[in-house]
Order: C-alpha cells, then sequence, then structure tokens
C-alpha cells in the first residue's frame, strides 16, 4: 500500500502532466487559435490620443539573459493635452454649426442632446490634462515610476540626477511628473531639471532644433484633410439629421475631437459616431502629416534628427564611467519623429501615397508618437554566451517595443553591437549645420548633456497656474 510520502513525491512529479491531461479532457486548449484583426481606436487617432504601447515583434522587453542594461538615453513627448488653439477653432467652428441646427438630434449624434465640449475655457488649449484615467500628468508619473523599477539599479540613491526639458509648459510639467515618480520622496533634492530653451537661436545645442533651409514645406502645406470615407460619414450625418449639414471638413474636425476628448475623460461618445473605416482612413490621414512635415518624408528631418541621434552615439562609446547612467529627456512629438528618420527607423521603402492606405505601412503613428510616447535607447554590458561574445549592446526601444536596429540584429536580444551600430549611425547622419544652414552665430553641436546645472530651483513651479500657453512657463 502506497505511503503519503509516495503519494506526494508522485504528484509532484506528475503534476504538470496531470495538469495538460485534465485540460485536454475538458476539451480547453492551452493556446488560442484567434488572431483577429488587432483593431484599438487608439491606433487610429495619430498622435492625438491617449498613449498606448506600440504593438512590438515579440521581442522581451526585459534585458536579454547575460546582459544588463548600463546607460539609458530617453526622450519622451509630454503627456496628454487639449487640442490646439487652431484645431480648437476649427472644432468650435463645426460645434458652432450643430447647435445651429436647432434641433434635437437623432441617430448616431442622439447623445449630443446632452453634451458638453470637455475644454473649459479657450485658456486650456495646448495644455496638458489633469482629468480623467489618461490623463497627461498622470501618464507623466506612472512612466516615472515604471522607469525606477526598471532602471532603478542604475542610480545610487544619493547622487543628483540631472533631467532636460525643452522650454514649454506641458514639457517641463511632464518632466517634473516624470521626476516625482522616478524619484519618489527623494525628487525635490536629487533631480535636477535643466530647461533648453526652444528658441531657434540654440542652434544645434537644443531639444528642439529647426531647419533654416526647410525646402520641402510646399508639401506639407498641399495636405489636405479629406479622404472619401469623410464624405461619407457627412452624408450619413445629415441624412439622420435633416437639415444639419455637415461636410467633409465638419467630419474631420469632429474625428480630431474625439480624438482628443480621452485625453480629459474616461470615456467618448463621438467614437461611435464613425465606423472603423473611416477611424482606419482618420489614422492615414494623421500618418500622412507627421510623414510628409516632421518625419522622413520631409527630406531636411533626418539632418534636424541629427543632432540628437550624433550626441547619444557619443554618450554610448563614452559609457557611464565618463558620463552618467541615466538621461531622461521631454519634448514635442515632432522633435521624436526627425530623430527616427535619422536613424533610419520605420522609414518606408517609397513614399506614403496621397491616393488610397497602404496596409502594412511601418509609419503608423499611433505607434510611434502617441502622447507621452516615448524613444528609449539602452546600453547593455553583456556577458560571452554560446552565440555572442562579452561586450556592449545597444537595443531600441519605442513606446516599450523593442524595435530592431535595421539589420543589424546578431546581438542578443537581437541588440546591435555598439561598435557595429557606431559604424551605421555614422554613416546615416547628415550634416545638420551644412544642410540646414545654421546661422554661423549659433552654436554648432549640443552639449548640455555635458554641461548642466545640478540645482533643484526649477524642480517646481513658483508661481500659480495661469492661461496655459507660453514658452518660459516655469
Amino acid at each position: 500500500m502506497p505511503t503519503l510520502t509516495s503519494i506526494l513525491y508522485a504528484l509532484s512529479i506528475t503534476g504538470a502532466t496531470a495538469l495538460n491531461y485534465g485540460s485536454l479532457n475538458n476539451n480547453e486548449k492551452q493556446f488560442s487559435q484567434e488572431f483577429r484583426d488587432n483593431y484599438s481606436i487608439l491606433k487610429h487617432y495619430g498622435g492625438n490620443g491617449p498613449y498606448s504601447e506600440r504593438r512590438s515583434h515579440g521581442i522581451s522587453r526585459d534585458p536579454p539573459p547575460a546582459c544588463t542594461v548600463d546607460q539609458v538615453i530617453m526622450i519622451k513627448r509630454h503627456g496628454e493635452r487639449y487640442p490646439s488653439p487652431s484645431l480648437g477653432a476649427g472644432i468650435e467652428k463645426t460645434l458652432s454649426k450643430l447647435h445651429a441646427a436647432n434641433t434635437t438630434f437623432a441617430g448616431d449624434l442622439a447623445f449630443f442632446n446632452d453634451w458638453t465640449y470637455y475644454v473649459p475655457n479657450a485658456c486650456w488649449y495646448n495644455a496638458e490634462t489633469a482629468s480623467g484615467p489618461y490623463a497627461g500628468l498622470l501618464d507623466g508619473y506612472n512612466h516615472g515610476t515604471e522607469y525606477r523599477d526598471r532602471y532603478g539599479h542604475l542610480w545610487d540613491g544619493e547622487s543628483v540626477v540631472p533631467m532636460w526639458a525643452s522650454g514649454y509648459g506641458r514639457v517641463i510639467e511632464t518632466a517634473r511628473k516624470f521626476g516625482e515618480g522616478f524619484f519618489g520622496y527623494n525628487y525635490s533634492s536629487n533631480a535636477a531639471l535643466n530647461v533648453i530653451s526652444e528658441d531657434e537661436g540654440m542652434g544645434a545645442n537644443s531639444l528642439t532644433p529647426v531647419c533654416y533651409d526647410d525646402r520641402d514645406a510646399g508639401i506639407c502645406a498641399a495636405l489636405t484633410n479629406v479622404m472619401p470615407l469623410f464624405k461619407v460619414a457627412a452624408e450619413r450625418l445629415n441624412a439622420q439629421n435633416p437639415g444639419l449639414g455637415v461636410n467633409e471638413t465638419d467630419v474631420y474636425y469632429l474625428m480630431s475631437m474625439a480624438s482628443f476628448e480621452l485625453n480629459a475623460r474616461a470615456f467618448s461618445e463621438w467614437i461611435d459616431v464613425f465606423t472603423q473605416d473611416e477611424w482606419v482612413s482618420f489614422g492615414y490621414v494623421e500618418d500622412l502629416n507627421y510623414y510628409y512635415c516632421a518625419g522622413p518624408g520631409d527630406k531636411t528631418m533626418a539632418a534636424v534628427g541629427s543632432v540628437y541621434a550624433n550626441a547619444s552615439l557619443t554618450l554610448l562609446n563614452e559609457g557611464p564611467e565618463k558620463t552618467n547612467s541615466l538621461f531622461f529627456n521631454f519634448v514635442h512629438d515632432t522633435n521624436i519623429t526627425p530623430i527616427l528618420a535619422a536613424l533610419g527607423l520605420l522609414t518606408p521603402e517609397e513614399d506614403l501615397p496621397l491616393d488610397r492606405i497602404p496596409f502594412g505601412n511601418p509609419y503608423s503613428t499611433g505607434d510611434i508618437v502617441p502622447q507621452g510616447g516615448h524613444f528609449t535607447i539602452e546600453r547593455l554590458s553583456c556577458a560571452q554566451t554560446a552565440i555572442s561574445n562579452a561586450g556592449s549592446y545597444v537595443r531600441l526601444v519605442l513606446n516599450e517595443a523593442v524595435v530592431p536596429f535595421n539589420k543589424c540584429t546578431s546581438g542578443p536580444g537581437y541588440s546591435c553591437p555598439l561598435e557595429q551600430y557606431s559604424t551605421i549611425v555614422k554613416g546615416l547622419l547628415p550634416d545638420y549645420v551644412g544642410q540646414c544652414k545654421v546661422p554661423h552665430k549659433d552654436p554648432k553641436s549640443l552639449d548640455f548633456w555635458w554641461v548642466f546645472n545640478t540645482t533643484t530651483e526649477l524642480n517646481y513651479r513658483t508661481g500659480p497656474v495661469g492661461c496655459q500657453e507660453g514658452a518660459v512657463d516655469f
């Protein structure tokens, strides 16, 4: 007769098998075979809506086995915000048209009878949101806590760590909230916020460099916000509400308004006013705007992005022994897309067409620069393994998904050996000063990562929050 000990031992070595057999006997699959349309409205807002992680290649976000992260260079877009004043003007004009209809709305717009606009007044345009589960300030704080968990080993708990923000109100507030999340109780004493002016005269010593010779501006200006399905949507809403009289442009503004609503509220009824196909069209219009106005479709943007890419390459080769381990930077969306263009990341083989949607397009801005989007460069220190040598490697992470660097994936976790990464990047980067005709009097290189303040005087706002606009809103 078996003893209790022998029974327990038998269970310990066969438990997993027994569980698997039990699943099979119940006709349950261990893995689902359903991979459906992967549809999410957050991927068709362009850069307007709440942050969402990038759809990944299935590569683990954690460091590869035998590797540790010894240096991090991150650049983050500010958190979720209200619409810009110019977009707000178009939205208000369309809303006025709806109110002027003086009717009880029906069909897809029935909710509009009781709906109120989520922007309290014009002062709030451009401001970071502070309400709702997708709030911009919450985004910054949560991101800081997540990176403390991921990269906290790079801070000794005592040193003062500089951070850098471009000189715009919502960008600075995002940096502050991120700092509070990362440093916790020590933020007031161990973080040193450096604010870098957005003035064009900063030249290359800037987080927001500009090109003085933007020859592609005409292409950008020629883009239209109208897609065929916008007309279909307008006809549907007019049929449901006779006399309404909305057109394709009104539909674009209503969809833009909807894409910002979740930044301030937990729920938007406007989302269901439009079909999935219409949202896909809207998202592609946003892709076109970023591609041709701030991305690889504008041939000057690679030169603009080369400023950051070149300086970060210097940091990686110096390593944490000569510089620091943590470099947290905060900017706008259109300061990140040029960096990706400079590195040749996600650039389509051909320019995006203006007359159709190219499915499989790698330049999907919902995956690239959502509100709160960020691009992180990791320097890995790896031990010898059976398939790779000991040494330093580079891994690129966009919105928490590992993005293999072009064709250089021979390192652990599909990373790129630092030496090879350096060679490739040096061959890619154009001359910013020459191509963009930087004035002689302006700085020709980025040096604030090496020359920075360690005071805490900018860590907090010193006065009340007034109207939200302003480039020097400390």
